[in-house]
């Protein structure tokens, strides 16, 4: 499993022209799932996104997680962070989640975020979106489980 976290002042998803997820302050995470993935490594990638600590305190160091930092998070799934891109012009996809796994998992990571106390907004799943965000920094990080 693969999380791409981007610390944004602002960030929003849309499908068909609709917004369907948005937030202010807080974490742009597009997800990757894998085929080996499970329902504990999830859990352990949920709480390790909540807890991360990228966020300026008082003195400029990054020493809040989200929910210290009064955030909230945007979650996109990524199927394409799975890319095998070692060798050739074309991306293979063999490790990324078969679409049923994807989506439970994503689900679960979501849910399971939200158990933590975490404000949670989403993508649709499986959907061609658009992603808009203000990245802050620009703070990128990629956590891989």
């Amino acid at each position: 499993m693969i999380a791409l976290l981007q610390r944004v002042s602002s960030a929003s998803v849309r499908v068909e022209g609709d917004i369907v997820g948005e937030i202010g302050q807080g974490l742009l995470v597009l997800l990757g799932v894998e085929n080996q993935d499970t329902v504990e490594k999830t859990e352990r990638m949920a709480q390790r996104v909540s807890n991360y600590r990228i966020f300026p305190d008082e003195q400029g160091k990054m020493n809040l997680n989200v929910q210290q930092a009064g955030g909230s998070i945007l979650v996109v799934s990524q199927f394409t962070l799975m890319a095998d891109t070692r060798k050739g012009n074309r991306p293979g996809f063999s490790n990324a989640g078969d679409p049923v796994l994807g989506e439970r998992l994503y689900d679960h990571f979501c849910q399971h975020l939200q158990a933590l106390g975490v404000a949670c907004a989403t993508g649709q799943y499986a959907a061609d979106m658009q992603v808009s965000l203000v990245n802050e920094g620009p703070t990128t990080f990629w956590l891989q489980i």
